[in-house]
């Protein structure tokens, strides 16, 4: 499995949560090999430790369900990190293998440097608190230039992130050569304190689509680990889980986590070899998408059917709807979710009812778990 250093902070989360200080080694870590190819590839120019001994491993990522959170404002819109704490530990008592922050669903873009240090860090203490030590965190780095990409990476570590999640440039896109996006995954790679996970969605970055063979190449980097694959194509994730030999629920494999990216095709993902989903419907319903997971990896075919299309229903609704939506969900049902970051609207008395109606079904199976 994915392998890296312990970065968890011990003290309290509350409202004006610091900045943690980063780990006196924060050098790129050594990764387990979780490539047929990987023995080929250069080690980490900045790496100094000289194996996995030399480090004090922890928090690896394992198959399964992850929950891109959602930052939750109070109304004035300034962060609202008890609720950011207490949603988090919620995810975690429900099984996930992992939570996500400083995604989509995350508002990341309506952060700033400062304010996603503080999502992170109040995370990461609110789960060690309840006693989730070993739960990790993915944490969105994706910016538009190498360089910030890389100050992200840093402050993530320091913040109690475990892994980033990286987006492929897109601003400068016409200028972009054939080998700039992956020189651009490489190079972050190279100086990241913390492993990396490449994230394609074509519907954020400009309709960049990162190929199979293109994320197979990438995944020779030794501190590359994984990826999201929002993109939706079930092939191009059958080709890339099986040319890394990808952790799946059902065997360990190299442990390069080849993730799918919605919940409407968590069965698909496991299905062709993939090693789970990393979904925004998590947030509402969390214990049904991990109930997907179960009932696959028990070899419950019919069971895990039915209930696929009662999560596929479910995410249409998230998707359909975006944030506004899923904050709108989680306070009707829930009694908490507030409202997102202008210019983002909010949600009228007449779409509250027609989002409550929408996401009945799925939220009325997970109160039935």
């Amino acid at each position: 499995m994915s392998l890296h250093r312990n970065t968890s902070p011990t003290s309290r989360f509350r409202q004006d949560l610091p900045v943690m200080s980063p780990s006196p080694q924060a050098t790129p870590p050594m990764v387990a090999s979780h490539s047929p190819f990987s023995q080929s590839s250069e080690s980490l120019k900045s790496t100094s430790a000289s194996s996995l001994e030399d480090m004090n491993v922890t928090r690896p990522l394992r198959p399964g369900i992850y929950v891109p959170t959602v930052a939750f404002f109070k109304e004035n819109e300034d962060l609202d990190l008890v609720t950011v704490g207490k949603h988090a530990v919620r995810l975690a008592k429900a099984g996930v293998a992992g939570i996500a922050t400083q995604g989509s669903n995350g508002e990341a873009v309506h952060l700033s440097h400062h304010e996603r240090k503080q999502v992170t860090g109040t995370t990461r203490m609110a789960l060690d608190d309840a006693g989730f030590h070993s739960l990790p965190i993915i944490v969105g780095c994706g910016s538009q230039s190498t360089r910030e990409t890389i100050e992200l990476c840093k402050e993530a570590l320091a913040s109690g992130g475990d892994y980033a999640l990286v987006l492929p440039p897109s601003y400068y896109k016409p200028m972009h050569k054939s080998d700039t996006i992956v020189e651009f995954f490489q190079d972050v790679a190279d100086m990241s304190p913390i492993p990396i996970l490449i994230y394609n969605y074509p519907a954020a970055v400009s309709g960049i689509d990162l190929s199979s063979d293109t994320i197979c190449e990438l995944a020779k980097h030794p501190n590359i680990i994984g990826c999201k694959l929002t993109c939706g194509n079930t092939g191009k994730l059958a080709r890339i889980a099986a040319a890394t030999n990808a952790a799946t629920p059902t065997g360990p494999g190299s442990g390069f986590m080849c993730m799918g990216g919605s919940a409407d095709f968590t069965l698909q993902t496991l299905i062709v070899g993939g090693s789970g989903v990393i979904c925004g419907i998590g947030n509402v319903a969390p214990k049904a998408c991990v109930k997907v997971v179960d009932f696959y990896a028990a070899g419950k075919m019919a069971e895990v059917k039915k209930l696929q299309a009662i999560v596929a229903r479910g995410d249409w609704a998230a998707i359909s709807s975006g944030i506004v939506g899923t904050k709108s969900a989680l306070e009707t049902f829930f009694g908490y979710g507030g409202v997102a970051r202008r210019p983002l609207p909010r949600a009228t008395t007449t779409e509250g009812k027609k989002f409550a109606n929408d996401f009945k079904e799925i939220v009325d199976f997970e109160k039935s778990l």
